[in-house]
């Protein structure tokens, strides 16, 4: 019992906190957050419909599929809570830490974070001084880039210059080990981790000083204030090149059955066994020694996979799934008006709120709006109960809400009364300014449309053409 009591105040536990930081994690952080490494692009076993271990979605790794029980069933119930099963490996807990825990892809290349190398401006190209265009040679291997000139004294021979195939093989030539130039995102990481934030923010102050064109002035203003920006939040530019690939919890990404034994499943684990197929392909070529040009054309395609990913579509063509549909990435679950922030987060849905068309009520005053019977009827719902009990109508909230269902005369009576002293504000989308959202005296009316005083509607941009508006009711 007492154990049980402990569960459930470790649920209803809550955790308070100031404000959130959104920052690059290093590769320990996303270690940190990890249960295991996901080796294996399989998913489930088609037979026996369990997860395949090491795979993404492995039981061992994530967490168990039902509570307190173990893959191969040897612990079950409450009593073996914590207990690590010594066969399948899989901790007896609760299934929803399923919703929670991630994994992580150990990259057998480093790769670049696209949203720094595509945004505007590239982070990437402001931090190296480099334009986007040579970042992605380098980074897709059609060029070499210098990342030690050493003692050489060659013009084409100097730190972040680019190099192409015939131009490398002749000063390989010519210098021999004197210098270093390397392809894809190793190069950029090496040139990344060599520079001094503190050496280069000193010289971009200095030349800003003794510099008179608009033009250069911009350019090291936003230099400045990216540099800065990584100086200030502690994290190293060298980050924004990864070795570690964090990977999503499983229950963010389901995998549905559906009738016939066929299965639905979230674009995000195709986009991941994409990942994890190149991934060991690469590592597998270089166990062999492979020649270069096969390498090499492994980590483009390791570079790609992690690109589509991240945010499909964002440089050339987007990967697509078996019906040629795009597949949808980590990038299109938050973006956009469909996304997490603006779907989910900020377009919540909330109680006491109801939505109609509206319709012209000339006889209406200024400061009135027609609202529908039935509709105020569920809006003013707790209003109701209260106005009940008091006049000893209804004894329960239960006695209450029977008498609302109802609708008996008496609770028509309490609606009218309500409603006199509570006004109700009307919104239309897409509240662009103040008057967007204002607050009205409610008026029973019979229908199912709000009527509107036709001298309101400029405010609020809204024609009587099958326009809708929200109506809120403010409860304190």
């Amino acid at each position: 019992m007492k154990a049980l009591l402990d569960l459930f105040k470790q649920v209803t536990q809550e955790e308070e906190f100031d404000a959130i930081k959104i920052g690059i994690a290093s590769p320990e952080k996303i270690r940190s957050w990890s249960y295991g490494e996901v080796k294996k692009p399989e998913t489930i076993n088609y037979r026996t419909f369990k997860p395949e271990r090491d795979g993404l979605f492995c039981a061992k790794i994530f967490g168990p599929i039902k509570d307190y029980e173990c893959l191969c069933g040897k612990y079950k119930r409450l009593k073996h809570r914590g207990v690590i099963c010594e066969k399948c490996g899989v901790e007896v807990t609760l299934a929803k830490v399923r919703r929670e825990r991630m994994g992580h892809i150990e990259l057998a290349s480093p790769v670049a974070h696209i949203w720094f190398l595509k945004s505007l401006p590239s982070r990437l190209g402001l931090v190296l001084d480099m334009t986007l265009r040579d970042i992605e040679r380098v980074l897709y291997f059609e060029a070499y880039v210098v990342t030690d000139a050493g003692m050489v004294n060659d013009e084409k021979i100097k730190r972040a210059k680019l190099l192409s195939e015939e131009d490398y093989l002749a000063k390989i030539e010519e210098h021999g080990d004197d210098f270093s130039a390397t392809m894809g995102a190793e190069g950029i990481r090496e040139l990344l981790r060599a520079i001094n934030l503190n050496e280069q923010i000193d010289t971009l102050r200095k030349e800003l000083e003794s510099t008179g064109s608009d033009t250069k002035i911009k350019k090291l203003a936003k230099r400045l204030k990216v540099l800065e920006g990584f100086q200030k939040s502690g994290i190293k530019p060298d980050w924004m090149v990864m070795e570690v690939l964090p990977v999503l919890p499983p229950e963010l990404r389901p995998l549905v059955p559906l009738d016939g034994g066929r299965f639905a499943t979230s674009d995000l684990n195709d986009l991941y066994r994409r990942v994890i197929n190149r991934n060991n392909r690469l590592k597998r070529l270089l166990e062999l020694k492979a020649p270069e040009i096969i390498v090499r054309n492994e980590k483009r395609m390791l570079q790609e996979a992690v690109d589509s990913l991240l945010d499909n579509g964002r440089r050339g063509k987007a990967m697509t799934g078996a019906n040629k549909r795009p597949l949808k990435s980590l990038a299109d679950m938050i973006k956009g008006k469909g996304g997490r922030f603006r779907q989910n987060l900020l377009g919540k849905r909330v109680d006491y709120s109801g939505r109609s068309v509206i319709v012209v009520g000339p006889q209406l005053k200024l400061h009135q709006c027609g609202l529908p019977k039935k509709m105020a009827l569920e809006l003013f719902k707790p209003f109701i109960f209260n106005k009940l009990e008091m006049q000893g109508i209804a004894t329960t909230i239960k006695a209450a809400k029977r008498e609302v269902e109802a609708e008996t005369p008496v609770v028509w009576d309490i609606l009218e009364e309500v409603i006199r002293e509570h006004p109700v504000m009307l919104n239309r989308a897409p509240t662009l300014h103040r008057l967007g959202i204002q607050a009205f005296e409610p008026v029973l009316i019979e229908g199912k449309a709000i009527q509107l005083h036709p001298l309101v509607c400029a405010a609020f941009n809204a024609d009587f053409d099958g326009d809708q508006m929200a109506v809120h009711v403010p409860l304190s």
